[in-house]
């Protein structure tokens, strides 16, 4: 019967390291060594984690700050003060870079603000990705030619007004307000910038009342907010 052998190297007692001094590093280095790709790879993805860690983050310490007020302005509202988030500069700051960071590359040339509290988080935004800012005021506000959408309201109704001329027909917009409860002004703001021919990308709250079911006013207009109030 013939016999096989396999070429062993004769010194089986050389160190690994003498072999090839990479083998002597750590597995991870081996493996971004030998193959770049899976070092890029891993490089990416724990970017990622890290900022998705440092968004939620960012995200608890905004709704922290937000001060919750029962029975205002009436018995059984729980009134989402955002007095509170103004008064801390990092809570406040980061509000507004994430609504920056998500509209940056987006092409929006119009921040529509809606009164009042939409005056606070538009403004920044505006400037900080290079678009104008048109407010949307209460009827009577605007001193020059306007125009009006109405809303119903729990009792009533009311309605916003625009400037003419303030959003044009090849505008991107925004609408911005700091809570969607009922949506009822939003969609009529929404309403409002279409009606002279603008698209209107997205709807950006910093609050979501959920239960109130706002966003399904929107239609097909999309929502983003921060977060979701009690």
């Amino acid at each position: 019967m013939s016999s096989f052998s396999f070429p062993f190297p004769r010194n089986l007692s050389l160190p690994l390291r003498s072999l090839s001094p990479r083998l002597s590093l750590p597995l991870p280095r081996l493996i971004s060594l030998y193959l770049p790709s899976s070092r890029l790879r891993f490089h990416c993805v724990s970017t990622r984690l890290m900022a998705s860690l440092e968004r939620k983050h960012r995200i608890a310490e905004i709704a922290s700050s937000i001060r919750v007020i029962p029975d205002f302005p009436k018995p059984g509202v729980m009134f989402q003060d955002i007095t509170t988030l103004l008064l801390d500069p990092k809570a406040f700051g980061d509000a507004v870079e994430l609504f920056v960071e998500r509209y940056r590359d987006q092409r929006i040339s119009v921040v529509a603000g809606v009164e009042a509290r939409g005056f606070i988080f538009g403004p920044p935004i505006a400037l900080a990705i290079g678009a104008k800012f048109v407010p949307l005021r209460k009827p009577k506000k605007l001193p020059g030619e306007v125009i009006s959408e109405e809303y119903l309201l729990e009792y009533g109704a009311d309605k916003i007004e625009m400037h003419v001329g303030a959003v044009q027909p090849t505008d991107r917009a925004i609408v911005v307000d700091d809570l969607i409860a009922t949506g009822g002004t939003l969609r009529a703001a929404v309403k409002l910038l279409e009606r002279v021919g603008a698209e209107v990308v997205e709807c950006a709250c910093v609050i979501e009342l959920p239960e109130l079911k706002g966003r399904e006013k929107l239609g097909d207009i999309p929502l983003f907010v921060l977060v979701n109030g009690a």
